[in-house]
């Protein structure tokens, strides 16, 4: 059995992600033997955000504040978060949900969420959908405008 301590966690930042969205993340769920769940804490410097506003398919996801003060968006406006508040997000529109640090204090959360695979995100607000396969590292993400027949390019 792997045991990871939710307080050591070292989330890593990527470089090339935008402002807004440089949120730090340690992905630990496969480090514990998991393959059915996942799990990240994230580190949310002020004014940053985890990622765009979306919801998805077939996962749910639960989110627990480990520290911080995050706003969270949601089908139902905003609320204000406080360390120990824990929320799920079901799968589909009525789990939508965006998180941004817009206190000073940095915010760490822990998100959960089930691991079906394909995934699939749709963000709202660009009018983007986003196919996701974990293991292969395959995705795919496109504006719904960009929708083609079902038969287009088929002979």
């Amino acid at each position: 059995m792997e045991i990871f301590n939710l307080e050591r966690a070292e989330p890593a930042y990527d470089d090339s992600d935008p402002e807004g969205y440089r949120a730090g993340m340690d992905r630990f769920g496969k480090r514990i033997g998991a393959s059915r769940i996942g799990g990240s804490v994230y580190e949310l410097p002020e004014g940053q955000s985890i990622c765009p506003y979306h919801y998805e398919y077939p996962r749910e996801e639960w989110l627990l504040v480990l520290s911080g003060a995050p706003t969270l968006r949601h089908p139902g406006g905003e609320e204000q978060l406080e360390r120990g508040d824990a929320v799920c997000f079901p799968a589909g529109p009525e789990g939508a949900h965006k998180l941004t640090n817009t206190g000073s204090e940095v915010s760490r959360v822990l998100m959960i969420s089930t691991l079906e695979d394909p995934s699939v995100g749709i963000y709202p607000d660009s009018d983007k959908i986003g196919v996701f396969v974990s293991d292969d590292h395959e995705e795919v993400i496109v504006r719904r405008s960009s929708d083609v027949p079902y038969y287009d390019g088929e002979t």
